[in-house]
């Protein structure tokens, strides 16, 4: 199957492609590489999921929202490329948390939109190399923010 069909067979819709709210694009291709910027969780109405991991969220609500990173990330790729079939793998995600002092299972959030990531493009090609890491804040308080590299067909 393709990643769009594999897309379409998780039954999940994307939000809207979020527009830059600072001087940067949101994503930028070399070659046959594909940068995305620091993506948040943008929800079907285009506002922002906020909290704190170990604060307002829970370990679960964390990882649902590092998904939703996932899908908004999706949705400025179809958004810019047309389609997700034009992505061949993913290369490098840096997965960022904002969370309490204490909190430490930073890799186990991020694993939300790297299970995405792996459910488009299949086990090879969808897991890529990672980092999770915990932040102080992040903006507008939202819980997760993460960017990518992709190889491009």
């Amino acid at each position: 199957m393709t990643p769009t069909e594999n897309f379409n067979a998780l039954g999940l819709s994307l939000p809207p492609a979020p527009s830059p709210l600072g001087v940067y694009k949101p994503c930028l291709i070399d070659g046959k590489y594909l940068y995305l910027s620091g993506h948040g969780p943008v929800q079907d109405d285009k506002s922002l999921i906020i909290g704190r991991i170990g604060v307002e969220f829970d370990m679960e609500k964390g990882k649902l929202a590092a998904r939703q990173v996932g899908l908004t990330m999706l949705s400025t790729i179809v958004a810019n490329l047309g389609s997700l079939d034009k992505v061949k793998r993913v290369i490098k995600v840096l997965g960022m948390v904002n969370c309490s002092p204490d909190f430490e299972r930073h890799p186990y959030i991020i694993n939300g939109a790297s299970e995405l990531f792996a459910k488009i493009w299949g086990e090879e090609n969808g897991i890529g190399v990672r980092s999770a890491v915990g932040m102080g804040s992040l903006p507008d308080n939202i819980p997760v923010e993460i960017e990518a590299l992709f190889e491009l067909h």
